[in-house]
């Protein structure tokens, strides 16, 4: 079997600077969590707004960890585009793959869909030359070798 390289987006000059600034920024940005996190195991670090009237976190004060603002935000061209710089399209059945544009968007298979849809469905994405972010890797090779037995 030989290696396949994953299909990339045909994008414009303005959507690519962003998307290379989203990153550069993502780097930057510093790792927001919640309020007390390090004080009670039981709270996690997943992040909460703090709204304590006494807050000094919500106050924004130097010496407490960041909050989360819109300051932090990316660029509006590249806001909501899988880091390959697919858009993302949630797809349930393999019809829903014709609708698709191979060369801007990508498929992202539903939680929902079982085994046998989602062999369809990569399949006939394979047909159409569409990528799918979360494929399982089903491969021709693998039917035929099931085929024999």
């Amino acid at each position: 079997m030989t290696h396949k390289p994953k299909a990339k987006p045909k994008l414009d000059a303005d959507t690519r600077k962003a998307l290379a600034k989203r990153n550069a920024a993502s780097r930057k940005r510093p790792a927001f969590k919640r309020q007390n996190w390090f004080r009670y195991k039981r709270l996690g670090t997943a992040w909460r707004k703090p709204r304590g009237m006494h807050s000094k976190m919500r106050m924004h004060r130097k010496y407490r960890p960041p909050v989360v603002s819109a300051g932090y935000r990316g660029p509006a061209a590249a806001r909501g585009l899988h880091p390959s710089g697919f858009a993302e399209v949630l797809v349930h059945r393999p019809e829903e793959l014709e609708a698709l544009d191979g060369k801007l968007e990508a498929a992202r298979v539903a939680a929902t869909v079982g085994d046998r849809k989602r062999e369809a469905i990569e399949a006939r994405a394979a047909e159409l030359e569409i990528r799918v972010l979360n494929s399982r890797g089903y491969d021709d090779d693998d039917a035929a070798e099931e085929d024999e037995e």
